[in-house]
């Protein structure tokens, strides 16, 4: 299913690596901050996909930047079902996200891997249906994880959706922080995707994150 942009997999999702792969052999997987990028990274305008309506959130390039320089693999994490839906394409994605890295570059921060998953229930061929890469599936997640040597134990996902909280759950991963940033009401259904094993917390916003898991920080 590979389309003809060079990072969408067989998949048919956007796996770019911009990281350096982990030396061989490590010492130990290294955590990692996944982030979904709607109303986490950039204001929510529902289905993002121009350029000039790009902003990023208050605070998302000092907590970037605060988990490179603390050597925290920051891996976006995001449901496009615009695409998946024929409402804009991945040439659209990309223009956006060379923005965001732009901006995020300007600030000393950025992205070790940025996964996009097309694929919509409602979504035309080949990105119609259900996925293992679509939130709250894990793929994504465990692509990236492979990719840079991740500690899915150990890491954290941020998200404005209960779905980015099921998807750090099915995942593996330590826990999660749902920001008020994106879409506030499903605060609660956010929280009720907590477990023995698996923490989820409120923020306000990105910015509030490196007070909340200050050991991916230390």
């Amino acid at each position: 299913m590979a389309d003809t942009f060079p990072f969408v997999d067989e998949d048919g999702t956007w796996i770019e690596i911009l990281g350096q792969p982990a030396p061989v052999p490590i010492s130990a997987p290294v955590p990692a901050l996944f982030l979904d990028r709607d109303g986490v990274v950039v204001v929510e305008t529902h289905y993002l996909h121009e350029v000039e309506k790009t902003e990023l959130i208050p605070g998302a390039g000092a907590t970037i930047a605060l988990a490179n320089q603390q050597g925290v693999r920051v891996v976006m994490v995001t449901n496009q079902g615009g695409i998946g839906r024929g409402l804009y394409g991945w040439a659209e994605f990309e223009a956006v996200q060379n923005k965001i890295k732009a901006e995020l570059a300007a600030q000393g921060a950025r992205f070790d891997a940025i996964c996009a998953c097309a694929h919509h229930p409602d979504g035309l061929a080949p990105y119609a249906g259900d996925h293992n890469d679509r939130k709250p599936k894990p793929g994504m997640l465990l692509k990236a994880a492979r990719a840079l040597e991740v500690d899915l134990a150990r890491s954290w996902i941020v998200g404005d959706m209960p779905t980015d909280m099921g998807a750090g759950r099915n995942g593996g991963l330590a826990g999660g922080i749902h920001v008020n940033s994106g879409w506030p009401d499903l605060r609660q259904k956010a929280l009720a995707e907590a477990r023995d094993n698996f923490q989820v917390q409120g923020s306000d916003s990105i910015a509030g994150v490196p007070g909340i898991i200050p050991l991916l920080f230390d």
